[in-house]
C-alpha cells in the first residue's frame, strides 16, 4: 500500500504513512544524496507507472523492425534488377518486373512512415510521463522543465541534442538507491547507443533520401539505392537499441518507485 500522505512511497506505520512522512528514517550520510533533491513529499506531480506505455512503444518498435526489413528486402529486389540490368545493357531489362518492384519499395516505405509516426506519438507520451515521474524522485537533477518532454522533439536542429538532456536527466532521478541512501550507479550506455545511431541514422536518411531523389542516370539511381539500404539498416539498429533503452530505462524507474526516498 502507498503512503497515505505522499502517496509514492510504500507505507511501513500504522496509520499508512512511508518514512519520510512520518519522520521516522534516518538521514544517509553526509554526500550520498544528489545536492538539491525536491522531497518527494513536496513534488507537484503523482507517480504513475510506466509499464504500460513502455510495453506499447516496445510493440511499435516491434512493427517498425518489421517494415525496415520489408523496406530491405524491397531496396535489395530493386538494386538488384536495376544492377542486373545495367550489366547487360538493358538488354533483357523487364519493364513489368521493375514496375512490381518501384511499387512494392513504395508500398514497404509507405508502411515505415506509417509505423514512425504511430511510434514516435506513444514513444513522446511515454517519455512525458517518465519525465513527470523523474519530477517526483529528483526535480534538482532535471536540466529543462517537464513540458520539454514534448516540445524538445519539434525544435529544429535543437532536437538532435536537446531531448538527450532531458532523458539523462531522468536516467539519473530514476537510478536505483538502497536501503541505507546510498546510490547505485547505472551506467548510460544503452542510452547513449541508442541516441547516438538514432541521429546518425535521421541525418543519414535524410542525406540519402536526397540522393535518390536527384539520381537521373541508371548508375546514380543504382548508388542512391544502396543508400537508401543503408539507411534501412541503420534505421533497424536503432529501434532495436531503442527497445533497450525503454525497457532498461522503465525497469529502472519501476525500481526507484518500489524502493522510494529514503529519509533527508
Amino acid at each position: 500500500m502507498l503512503c497515505t500522505t505522499c502517496g509514492t512511497r510504500p507505507s511501513v506505520t500504522a496509520d499508512g504513512r512511508c518514512t519520510l512522512c512520518a519522520g521516522t528514517g534516518a538521514a544517509p550520510p553526509h554526500g550520498l544524496m544528489a545536492p538539491g533533491p525536491v522531497p518527494m513529499a513536496e513534488a507537484r506531480h503523482r507517480l504513475r507507472s510506466p509499464v504500460g506505455l513502455a510495453r506499447a512503444v516496445v510493440i511499435l518498435l516491434a512493427v517498425v523492425i518489421a517494415t525496415d526489413v520489408l523496406a530491405l528486402a524491397a531496396g535489395l529486389n530493386v538494386r538488384g534488377l536495376l544492377g542486373a540490368a545495367i550489366a547487360d545493357d538493358f538488354e533483357n531489362f523487364d519493364e513489368s518486373a521493375a514496375e512490381r518492384a518501384d511499387w512494392l519499395y513504395v508500398i514497404a516505405g509507405s508502411f515505415q512512415v506509417t509505423a514512425v509516426l504511430a511510434t514516435a506519438v506513444v514513444f513522446i507520451i511515454w517519455f512525458r510521463r517518465m519525465r513527470l515521474n523523474a519530477e517526483v524522485f529528483d526535480a534538482g537533477a532535471q536540466p529543462m522543465k517537464p513540458g520539454w518532454s514534448v516540445g524538445a522533439w519539434f525544435v529544429p536542429i535543437a532536437n538532435l541534442w536537446l531531448p538527450r538532456r532531458i532523458a539523462g536527466g531522468i536516467w539519473s532521478a530514476s537510478a536505483q538507491t538502497s536501503t541505507d541512501g546510498t546510490w547505485r550507479t547505472a551506467s548510460q550506455t544503452p542510452m547513449n547507443l541508442w541516441w547516438g545511431v538514432w541521429v546518425l541514422s535521421v541525418l543519414f536518411s535524410r542525406f540519402a533520401s536526397k540522393r535518390y531523389e536527384q539520381a537521373e542516370l541508371p548508375q546514380e539511381i543504382l548508388d542512391a539505392a544502396g543508400l537508401l539500404i543503408a539507411a534501412d539498416t541503420l534505421d533497424l539498429v536503432a529501434a532495436v537499441l531503442a527497445i533497450h533503452f525503454v525497457r532498461t530505462l522503465t525497469r529502472l524507474q519501476v525500481g526507484r518507485a518500489a524502493v522510494g526516498a529514503p529519509a533527508r
